[in-house]
């Protein structure tokens, strides 16, 4: 497929970065778009460290500078399933949030890639939120992105433009994405999704693991559907 991206070509690019399926996948589209782009991921002591690993090591092979900012405080704030061993990792009951929300995360995650890009001339901020696929977690919806992105102008005097590419996409349709991207297998055994801490097709059991495989399944078999 052709593209032509030349006006953002000459542009640079900050993306929030975990090192999973979705940043990563959003990583490949970012490069194929932005002159320059920089990673930063954010430690608030989640229950994995080794997806700062994962991180980074994406980060280096495919030679993006890397920013790892401390965020320990929303560890303190926020006790959840990805803050905290001890509990356990579920989907929500009778409309509850799953115990894998954190609070407040992606409000400050996206308010500090704006920080960093302000302080690096960069004018584009690229996330993977999902509202297709993103478990009830209202910080993932289009709405709250087209409010922050107004909020961040507003407060730095600065244009940013928030950038979604998996926004309206389902887990199959990502996998797509990746492969149109060439990558794949990169993204398929390289990054870490798993909420037990496995990486590439991780445990098979957790909500993120059932969701990813569900995603690839379905998208192996339909493959040449979306290669047409």
């Amino acid at each position: 497929m052709e593209r032509n991206f030349s006006k953002m070509n000459k542009e640079k690019a900050v993306i929030v970065f975990s090192g999973g399926q979705d940043s990563t996948t959003c990583l490949f589209w970012a490069k194929e778009r932005f002159a320059e782009v920089e990673a930063v991921t954010f430690d608030y002591n989640q229950r994995h460290s080794l997806e700062i690993e994962c991180a980074k090591n994406i980060a280096k092979e495919l030679g993006v500078k890397h920013h790892i900012l401390d965020m320990s405080l929303l560890n303190q704030l926020a006790p959840n399933a990805l803050t905290r061993n001890d509990i356990e990792v579920k989907d929500g009951e009778e409309g509850e949030l799953p115990s894998t929300f954190v609070p407040g995360r992606n409000l400050l995650f996206l308010s500090f890639a704006g920080v960093l890009a302000k302080q690096i001339n960069a004018k584009h901020i690229v996330t993977g939120v999902c509202e297709t696929d993103f478990s009830g977690y209202p910080d993932c919806r289009d709405i709250f992105i087209k409010s922050l992105n107004v909020t961040l102008n507003l407060s730095m005097d600065h244009p940013f433009v928030i950038h979604t590419p998996l926004m309206w996409l389902n887990k199959t349709a990502t996998w797509a994405l990746a492969d149109e991207l060439g990558a794949f297998d990169f993204v398929r055994e390289k990054t870490l999704t798993c909420y037990n801490g496995i990486i590439a097709d991780g445990c098979g059991e957790c909500p993120s693991c059932k969701l990813r495989k569900n995603g690839l399944d379905e998208y192996l078999k339909n493959r040449k559907e979306f290669s047409r």
